[in-house]
């Protein structure tokens, strides 16, 4: 099929997410049919991005500065601090553009199973804003899971010994247009228990 070079580029795809071998291989070739036009810049925009990539140390971001250019701006309200899991969820939030405060990414959830204790999450720079006294709401923005749920109880245990924090977590269930039909019981169960007043 190729040389070794070509066969590790097809190795090396399959291995991101939502790739496997023969969307790895249907990559690789359209990168290859004009390598100096696509190939080339693609490798140089990534070997700058890991050059230039740092971990915010204060919220966990990815960026190339630290700290990050959230937790930099002025404009951020520094007292309300949203707590997800991943750097995903957290530029998922940006690019829906509906948190104006600052972050906090654990780099996972609590997970027994998995061996991830509470040792293992990025909570002391979270701990720390508290202690400064300038949060004044956290919000909880974990995932829908059983380890989500079990990080969101621990952290509320955390967080209740603070006078004067509020403490909200996203509301979940029904998505804008979802039929209710279609949706599984747990999101149904959550959609209930999460009902306000009409």
């Amino acid at each position: 099929m190729g040389g070794q070079e070509i066969e590790q580029l097809i190795r090396l795809l399959g291995r991101l997410p939502g790739f496997g071998p023969r969307s790895a291989r249907r990559v690789a070739l359209y990168l290859l049919r004009e390598p100096h036009t696509r190939l080339a810049p693609l490798a140089r925009a990534m070997e700058r991005a890991g050059e230039a990539i740092r971990t915010c140390s204060s919220c966990g971001n990815l960026d190339t500065s630290d700290p990050c250019h959230i937790c930099s701006d002025p404009l951020r309200d520094k007292g309300v601090v949203c707590v997800v899991e991943t750097v995903g969820d957290l530029w998922a939030l940006e690019r829906a553009g509906v948190h104006r405060g600052v972050y906090q990414v654990l780099g996972g959830t609590l997970s027994p199973l998995a061996g991830v204790g509470p040792e293992d999450l990025n909570v002391s720079a979270l701990l720390t804003r508290l202690h400064q006294g300038t949060v004044r709401e956290v919000i909880l923005a974990l995932g829908a899971t059983v380890e989500g749920a079990t990080t969101m109880h621990w952290l509320m245990d955390q967080l209740e010994t603070y006078e004067g924090l509020t403490v909200s977590r996203v509301a979940q269930g029904v998505p804008m247009g979802g039929a209710l039909d279609v949706l599984d019981d747990g999101t149904l169960a959550a959609a209930l228990g999460a009902r306000r007043p009409a």
